[in-house]
């Protein structure tokens, strides 16, 4: 019986790593509650910075000391296990292609919208061509550096541990499952006058209210979750996350230029197909994604199967 117990338990797929990144995530925003408020006493005094700046900013070093720890415990601290294994002339090719197919991607789904009659461009008219040109550049620096930090966390280091613990389905889900979660996190405002000691818990909790509200985000987390699964499916299918880089910032790219752009349009009589959380990513998205996930993957599947 204990043999056969042992060999049972052998059998189930072990999350211990999933585990450790949520811990990590844990003590991330552990760190906001906690000293959020007595870095801001610290700092305020000196610096006219605003009370959720520091207590953002104290969160991500939180967790970048955390993930350099992690990294080092669960053997992901070199670059293939990070997803940069690839020679760097070959990442860039491989980024820039991800680039370009995010972008046409991305703004095929906005053709869409406007198609349907569910963006109003007025702000886009009050635009000029220095401006726009000011822009496209400011929001693609923007897109590379988000795409840099959470596909090196999500689909670099955490697919890497686990997969190797529990296989390469756990970890597309798993990582699918926390990239949506993350994207639920509120901007708050606490002015400098209201802060107290107790802010940092506040400024948490507020953050976190609109997960406590899943019927009303429940498109944009389907559609958010299942991006998450396109970009894991593509970090199985090559092996590094070159392209899920590329495709990550032109969909963002994309998104970032269309909000300064374009306003939703709630009442028209599509208006639904745009998420209320966001007024973009919603079942219109949702709907896009799933038509492009198998077309994308095998493109890069096909891509990475090429001789060097």
């Amino acid at each position: 019986m204990r043999a056969g117990s042992a060999l049972a338990s052998e059998s189930k797929p072990r999350m211990r790593a999933f585990g450790w990144f949520m811990l990590l995530m844990a003590i991330a925003l552990a760190a906001v509650a906690l000293f959020a408020y007595p870095a801001w006493t610290l700092l305020h005094p000196h610096f006219d910075f605003p009370f959720h700046r520091i207590a953002e900013r104290l969160g991500m070093v939180a967790l970048l000391v955390g993930f350099v720890a992690l990294a080092r415990r669960l053997g992901l601290a070199d670059r293939a296990s990070l997803g940069y294994g690839l020679p760097r002339r070959a990442f860039l090719r491989e980024l820039l292609v991800g680039l370009l197919v995010g972008v046409a991607t991305m703004v095929a789904v906005v053709a869409a919208m406007g198609a349907l009659g569910l963006l109003d461009w007025t702000a886009a008219a009050t635009l000029g061509p220095v401006a726009l040109l000011q822009l496209l550049g400011a929001r693609l620096l923007s897109g590379l550096a988000v795409a840099l930090i959470e596909e090196t966390f999500l689909r670099g280091a955490m697919y890497t541990a686990i997969e190797r613990e529990s296989g390469a389905r756990a970890a597309v889900l798993l990582t699918a499952l926390l990239y949506a979660a993350t994207h639920f996190f509120g901007k708050v405002r606490i002015p400098a006058e209201q802060v107290t000691p107790f802010s940092g818990l506040a400024l948490l909790g507020e953050s976190l209210q609109a997960l406590a509200h899943p019927a009303a985000i429940a498109d944009a987390f389907l559609a958010l979750m299942a991006v998450g699964v396109v970009l894991a499916l593509v970090r199985r299918a090559t092996g590094n996350i070159a392209a899920c880089l590329g495709l990550h910032a032109g969909w963002v790219w994309v998104m970032l230029v269309v909000h300064e752009l374009a306003a939703p349009r709630r009442a028209a009589p599509l208006g639904f197909l745009l998420s209320r959380f966001d007024g973009f990513v919603g079942w219109l998205v949702l709907a896009w994604t799933l038509a492009l996930a198998v077309p994308v993957w095998r493109f890069f599947q096909r891509r990475a199967a090429r001789p060097a």
